[in-house]
Parts: structure tokens; C-alpha cells; sequence
């Protein structure tokens, strides 16, 4: 059970963007724990509608009533130092906690926290992981950053030790956390808007690496160059995995798909048979996600059939390759967060093992700094699609100071010498889609923005 003694001194905590994600599982937690939470958010949201029913005083704006009585505020990194409510904390000398650094403390208040971390594949991995200590009656907090079904949200609260997170490594939050176990999917170039290069990235999760203490473990991808750099940086036990690297201590072997681009394949582990595993969710890229899982709850103890299970039984998170539904008689919607070129690569190739006539991708490109720093890795990644429509860059926590636009994507597909359009409004796309597609044709709506709406507006006719 957690030790939330050190957090007892703030009975009225005060959210500004409650509605994030992570900020909206923390409020639930804290909730639960008996704290009296209050937040603000921008804009009115599923999750700030949800946070309200379940008894949290949430404004769509800002809340200054409930700010000056709290005993903290936790902000998320998306807010701005001039912020009205933040500027007002400061004023009434009302400790402020940036989100990254609270979500440290509620890490420390667990004895064994489980920390995910990479580029790409924290969300599945997390989901898989949390499923699989479900599935073994080890009742986790878990707190994930998508919906999941089985938990009915994005976190839970469980009555053990184990805290299961996803841990981001931008602005460096992850290195606020007390890990005891940590997973490092992959390291690949992104969030170049705070880290610049690739180099900084790899030396940044060389520095988290050293978080674990020597009775700690960290399972890590050994297919990944960037990974097996940073591998020395521990005493704690090291256990390894990949497809191509042989010499992991988990590999998978024989793999096959089925007609929705599902895998089996057989795990091997240091060279011996450990289990044939069936997945639910389609791409090589979640036999690798998987076979994370798996290495992480070997070590944990868990069953192997309970682990079969639990992994069969993961049907996907909300919006990783989700299923819509359909519109002209056949035509199947799907919609998934992928934002950047190696995760629409990869969602790319995924969708390629199923059967379908043509595909249809709607991609929403997120942030000026990624498109303008990745512009011709994305075009790369988009060609492995039958149509393309590119719509206007969600801005997210940016201004655009780096003179991008989508046309400069559209453009540079076209160089390529794949046709790509440019649609700014979702109905446009919409009717376009409807008009132009047939029967057992795929569409799939993809980035980490309001790209989302489409599939809804497809089939809702």
C-alpha cells in the first residue's frame, strides 16, 4: 500500500490543466486517497466531464475561487509562467508543484514503482504490463496514458506496492521519479524543441537509467543501438529483448499474422522455448511491445499462461489503431495517436498485414517544431499509403516561430511523387472520403490532435 504521508500536508490540492491526461489520473488518485481536489482547464473535454461526475470541482477557464484556498497547486508543463492562476499562487505564497515533480512524490510513496519509458510504445506497453498484473491478481495502481477498457479510464488504484506509469521524457520529467523497475522501449529523435539533437536524448535517458537502485531492474531493447549504450549506466539487474538480436534474453521466433494482421509467435528465453503468445492487436511492432511485457513479468513472478492470457485478452488502448466502425457499405474507420514518422512507419506496416482494397490515411501533423524538424522523414513514412490527406498542424503548446504549414508536407510528398492533398476543414474530409471510397476500403485518422472527430463524423450518417 502507498505511504501518502508526505503528501498529507496539502488537504485542498488545486489542478491547473486538470484535463491532461496524466493530470486527470493524478486528481483520480488523489481523490481516492481522500484529498479535496480542485482544477481549471482551457477547454471543456471527455475527461474534464468525467473528473466533474466523479465529484471534482473542474472550470473551463480559470478558477482563481478554489486556487487561493488550496494548500497546493500542481500545474502541468503546458502552462505558461504568466498564467493568471499560477502568477496568483505565487502571489498568496501557495507552494507550487510542477506536475513531473508531484508525480515523483506519489512514485516514492510506492515501494515498487514500474516506470515505462521511449520514443514510442509507452502507451501499449503500459496497457500490456498493467493487464498482465491484473490477469495475476496483483491489484496495481497503474496510471496510463489513453483510455483502457479493462480499467474503465486511465488509472486505477490498487491496495499493493506496484505503481505502473508511463514515464515521458520530455522536458526531462521522468527524471523526478523513484523507479525500481524501468522498461526503455526505444530512443529515437524527438521533442527537438527541448532536446535539439539525438545526442541529448540518448544522454538524457543515460541519466534516468542511473535513477534505479542496484536492487532494481531494468529490461531494455536490445535491438535498439541507443538502448544498449545507456545499458552500462545500472548495477540493477539487466534483462534483454529483440527480434533481431539474437543474443536478447527474450526473442521471439516463428512469427506469423492472421487475416487482421494479428501475430503468433513463440518466445524464447536464453535460448530455451517459454511460450507460443497470441496477440490482439495488429504490427510487428507489438510483438516487440510484448515481448517487453513479458520479460518484465517473468521477473515479477507472473504465470506464463496468465501472461498468454492477459496478452490475448489486450484488445488495444484508445486510439492505438482503434476500431471506428464502418461507413459505405464496407468501408472501415480507424483511428490512432501516432505523431510521429517512425510510429506512422510502423502503423503503416501494421496495417499492410490486413486485407483491404485501398488505404486512406488523414494525418494530422503535431507541433510546428516536429514537422518542421522530421518534414522529410514524415513524407517518407506517409508514401506507405495508397491516399493521403494532410490537414492543418495542431499547434498544441506552440506558436508557429518555425514558418512550416502542411503544404510544405504536402509538397515535399509530391517531390516523392506521391499525390497528397491539403484539407483544412474535417467536414470537407469527411464528405470527400465518403465520396471517393468503396467497398473494403480502410481509412485511417491519424496524430496525436483533434484528427480524432473525423472517424466519428464518417459513420455517424
Amino acid at each position: 500500500m502507498a505511504n501518502i504521508e508526505e503528501l498529507r500536508q496539502y488537504k485542498h490540492i488545486h489542478m491547473i490543466g486538470i484535463g491532461g491526461i496524466s493530470m486527470s489520473g493524478i486528481a483520480e488518485i488523489l481523490k481516492f486517497w481522500g484529498f479535496y481536489v480542485t482544477g481549471s482547464d482551457s477547454t471543456r473535454s471527455e475527461i474534464t466531464d468525467k473528473l466533474i461526475n466523479h465529484g471534482i470541482h473542474v472550470v473551463i477557464g480559470h478558477n482563481l475561487e478554489d486556487l487561493t484556498k488550496a494548500d497546493a497547486v500542481v500545474y502541468s508543463a503546458a502552462i505558461k509562467k504568466d498564467d493568471i492562476e499560477l502568477l496568483k499562487a505565487h502571489e498568496l505564497n501557495i507552494p507550487t508543484i510542477e506536475r513531473g515533480t508531484f508525480l515523483g512524490q506519489i512514485t516514492k510513496a510506492f515501494r515498487d514503482t514500474i516506470c515505462i519509458s521511449g520514443t514510442h510504445g509507452k502507451t501499449t506497453t503500459t496497457s500490456m504490463i498493467s493487464m498482465c498484473f491484473l490477469e495475476a491478481h496483483k491489484d496495481p495502481s497503474i496510471q496510463v496514458g489513453a483510455y483502457l477498457k479493462p480499467i474503465n479510464g486511465n488509472y486505477r488504484v490498487g491496495s499493493s506496492d506496484y505503481f505502473i506509469i508511463e514515464a515521458c521524457e520530455y522536458v526531462e520529467s521522468y527524471l523526478k521519479l523513484f523507479p525500481r523497475t524501468e522498461v526503455i522501449l526505444n530512443i529515437d529523435n524527438d521533442h527537438l524543441d527541448y532536446f535539439g539533437n539525438l545526442e541529448n536524448i540518448v544522454r538524457s535517458f543515460g541519466k534516468y537509467v542511473k535513477l534505479l537502485p542496484e536492487d532494481g531492474l531494468l529490461v531494455i531493447n536490445w535491438d535498439d543501438e541507443n538502448c544498449r549504450a545507456i545499458a552500462r549506466n545500472t548495477l540493477a539487474k539487466t534483462v534483454t529483448y529483440g527480434i533481431e538480436n539474437e543474443n536478447a534474453n527474450f526473442v521471439a521466433r516463428n512469427i506469423s499474422f492472421n487475416q487482421n494482421g494479428f501475430p503468433t509467435f513463440d518466445v524464447y528465453y536464453n535460448n530455451n522455448f517459454y511460450k507460443t503468445i497470441r496477440l490482439s492487436v495488429p504490427g510487428l511492432h507489438n510483438v516487440m511491445n510484448s515481448l517487453a511485457c513479458i520479460a518484465v513479468c517473468n521477473e515479477y513472478g507472473i504465470e506464463k499462461e496468465d501472461i498468454k492470457n492477459a496478452l490475448q485478452k489486450y484488445t488495444g488502448a484508445h486510439r492505438r489503431f482503434e476500431y471506428v466502425g464502418s461507413f459505405n457499405k464496407g468501408v472501415s474507420v480507424y483511428d490512432d495517436y501516432g505523431h510521429h514518422p517512425t510510429e506512422i512507419l510502423a502503423t503503416a506496416n501494421a496495417l499492410k498485414q490486413k486485407n483491404y482494397r485501398q488505404s486512406w490515411v488523414v494525418f494530422q501533423p503535431h507541433t510546428y517544431s516536429r514537422t518542421k524538424n522530421l518534414l522529410d522523414e514524415f513524407a517518407k513514412a506517409l508514401i506507405n499509403f495508397d491516399n493521403v490527406i494532410v490537414t492543418d498542424i495542431y499547434a498544441a503548446r506552440e506558436d508557429n516561430t518555425y514558418n512550416v504549414s502542411s503544404l510544405d508536407l504536402v509538397n515535399r510528398l509530391k517531390s516523392y511523387g506521391k499525390k497528397a492533398l491539403y484539407i483544412s476543414d474535417f467536414d470537407e474530409i469527411a464528405k470527400y472520403l465518403k465520396e471517393h471510397t468503396i467497398e473494403n476500403d480502410i481509412v485511417l485518422t491519424l496524430g496525436a490532435g483533434t484528427v480524432t472527430s473525423i472517424g466519428p463524423k464518417l459513420i455517424s450518417d
